[in-house]
């Protein structure tokens, strides 16, 4: 984005109007053992204590926005651990291999839950809801006008509703803290607050919520762009219900948490239709083009209920918030970090250009494994660069992504056609790339000055999630329609009358199962995709849940890519040169991009299905998961992981606490049923 964001406007207002009481308010916030009352007499420092909350939750510059998520770490870092717990992304974590036994002393007990205190003061849960609780405490003593003040406290009733829902959909209930705690070292009864139901926990969150939304603006001016607004205080109220009304914390289907997940849905997308939110339609649904165009609009982006804002101020300076997407998903060819490497699975799971799922004999299209791209979904080719797939950016609207191999000599291992290296499975993200994007042709920051802003929560997933709640809530036909909504968008064809999914008319299960694969589908690679598997849990090999809704668990998988290779006159091409490359007059078999083509072909798109009919061969590459174990890795997810433990590094300081059911502890086995 190009314009500098909030936090960065306000203190970089307050160094150039010489206010002196800016340092010693940050110094202020670094000692949470006082308060310091400037700060609730000023509105411009009031509002910088809030925008300093808001950093405290947002991803740091250069961080990879759309994969990384904040809760699986315990000191505010960011990080991939959850998307690769998913499949989207390969890779062992501590929570897809096997253990000797589930135990509080391993890291997998999620260690999100807190720290022991140290000398120093860490970003993590208990900070951040100390600085929202020290706030709201004090900023009605000391006369900033009612106004403003609501606004302020409507933003930190939101991240505190924030905050505990991400405990909440972790471990269960967890102590409600609403007054700020002074730290201390040693025992401390007032601090030992034990912890609260679920349930409890869900009214406070709830509560919060519709306070935030009875205090915050539906929309807030051009200048104030991305601040929390009343619909994204009710549409996050809508996330927590649907997640509350999810078989992990419903087991038994109570229609009634249905119903209330679908009421706050309800109210949250008439909320946001209200004050100009809605689907981003902009440049039409032919080709996926409004929907591939999400990222690319920023103020004023209807799409965007709650924004993750970046900026593309210079690379390294001090006010600089780059996403580091740009430059993670970029190939290292063109100087980007080619670090994300998309799976097989998610790419399988994009349907046809009719909404049938791929290999669907009632399709109107014939899925070919070998020209995999064709006729699918538009989301597809928006989503991913493929072997011979436009990827443009500044000054190359016409670059081409390939990602060929071919041996040297019959025993040789395979080369890639990437001179600089390859990613791991042949495949590259587009979402969210921009095609203007710069790489500064080969300055040491390559992509990394990018100001494209990450949306957390889309008005899609408004839809989606008022859409299941339907379904759950026994509105088949209008939970139907909420998916038809997004696949119209997407520009999927509708030859049946529901956009591919006819065979789910009418059966409540067959929609569960169509919406959670349309969310993955239409949030792929957005950081949703592990929170919708275990609310559902998807995980392990007997899932009735899975069984039910027609969904294939993770265990027992491997994340696959895609091997591309060259055949010529039927026989794998060997040789010293690259295939399609020209040496001197020629390529050694015919070159990817020529200047003139065959006769009865017009264009490098119908040069591209004809190279992937006559000379790729497009097979499975099983390595991207570890290849060194015997027997061979697989995903291995276990039951107690639907409700963390807590680690022993909380439980060795905080006995009070009780563990969770299925979890060790050092004063036994957990007695916290997260389920009450």
């Amino acid at each position: 984005m190009k314009k500098i964001k909030i936090l960065n406007i306000v203190l970089l207002g307050l160094l150039l109007t010489g206010q002196s009481c800016k340092d010693d308010f940050l110094e202020e916030k670094r000692d949470l053992t006082a308060v310091n009352e400037e700060v609730f007499k000023d509105p411009v420092l009031a509002q910088s204590y809030v925008d300093y909350v808001y950093g405290m939750f947002l991803p740091a510059t250069n961080a990879q926005s759309f994969i990384v998520t904040q809760n699986a770490s315990e000191n505010g870092t960011y990080n991939t651990i959850f998307t690769q717990t998913t499949d989207e992304l390969a890779g062992e974590t501590d929570y897809n291999k096997e253990w000797a036994a589930i135990s509080y002393v391993n890291n997998h007990a999620n260690k999100y839950f807190g720290q022991r205190m140290s000398t120093s003061i860490a970003n993590n849960v208990w900070t951040r809801l100390r600085e929202i609780n020290l706030f709201l405490s004090e900023i009605d003593k000391y006369g900033i006008a009612e106004e403003t003040r609501n606004k302020l406290k409507g933003q930190m009733y939101f991240w505190r509703a924030f905050q505990y829902f991400d405990l909440v959909r972790l471990y269960g209930g967890v102590p409600l803290i609403l007054e700020p705690q002074n730290p201390t070292m040693g025992e401390n009864e007032a601090n030992s607050v034990s912890r609260s139901k679920t349930s409890e926990c869900i009214e406070q969150i709830v509560k919060d919520l519709d306070l935030a939304k009875s205090l915050l603006p539906g929309k807030w001016d051009d200048a104030n762009w991305g601040r929390i607004t009343s619909g994204a205080a009710a549409a996050l109220k809508g996330r927590v219900l649907l997640t509350y009304a999810s078989p992990q914390f419903n087991p038994n289907d109570s229609r009634e948490r249905w119903l209330a997940a679908y009421n706050a849905n309800l109210e949250a997308r008439q909320l946001l239709e209200q004050n100009g939110y809605g689907l981003f339609e902009t440049g039409g649904t032919a080709n996926g083009k409004a929907w591939g165009d999400i990222w690319m609009k920023e103020v004023g982006n209807p799409e965007a209920v709650l924004v993750y804002g970046f900026n593309n101020v210079t690379y390294g300076s001090n006010l600089a918030k780059n996403n580091g997407w740009e430059q993670a998903i970029r190939p290292k060819d063109i100087f980007g970090g080619g670090s994300i490497s998309p799976t097989k699975q998610i790419l399988d799971a994009f349907p046809m250009l009719d909404g049938k799922n791929i290999g669907d004999p009632t399709s109107a299209y014939t899925y070919s494994p070998n020209k995999f791209y064709k006729n699918r979904d538009p989301r597809f080719a928006k989503t991913f660069v493929y072997n011979g797939a436009l990827f443009p950016y500044n000054g190359a609207t016409s670059y081409r992504q390939w990602t060929y191999y071919w041996k040297k000599t019959a025993s040789a291992s395979y080369t890639t056609t990437e001179t600089k290296g390859a990613n791991s499975s042949g495949i590259y993200l587009k979402k969210g790339s921009n095609p203007n994007a710069t790489n500064t042709y080969g300055v040491a920051s390559g992509f990394q000055q990018s100001g494209t802003d990450f949306i957390e929560l889309r008005f899609a997933e408004v839809v989606l999630n008022l859409a299941e709640s339907a379904i759950g809530a026994d509105k088949l036909q209008e939970g139907l329609e909420g998916i038809m909504k997004i696949r119209a968008r997407a520009g999927i064809e509708n030859k049946d009358g529901a956009y591919g999914l006819s065979e789910s008319l009418g059966n409540r299960d067959k929609l569960f199962g169509s919406i959670i694969n349309e969310r993955k589908i239409e949030f792929a690679y957005e950081g949703k995709r592990f929170f919708d598997l275990r609310r559902w849990k998807l995980f392990e090999e007997n899932s009735t849940t899975a069984q039910r809704i027609g969904v294939k668990p993770l265990n027992g998988t491997r994340r696959t890519g895609l091997l591309i290779t060259l055949k010529n006159n039927g026989q794998e091409y060997i040789g010293s040169d690259d295939p399609l490359l020209k040496r001197g007059a020629t390529a050694p078999i015919i070159e990817r991009e020529p200047s003139t083509f065959p006769e009865g072909i017009s264009d490098q798109e119908q040069y591209l299905d004809y190279l992937y009919d006559n000379y790729f061969v497009v097979t499975e590459r099983d390595d991207l998961d570890r290849t060194n174990a015997t027997p061979k890795w697989t995903f291995k997810w276990y039951p107690q992981y639907y409700f963390f433990g807590l680690n022993q590094t909380i439980l060795s300081t905080s006995p009070y606490l009780q563990q969770t059911t299925g979890w060790d502890s050092m004063n036994g086995a957990g007695t916290f049923d997260p389920l009450k």
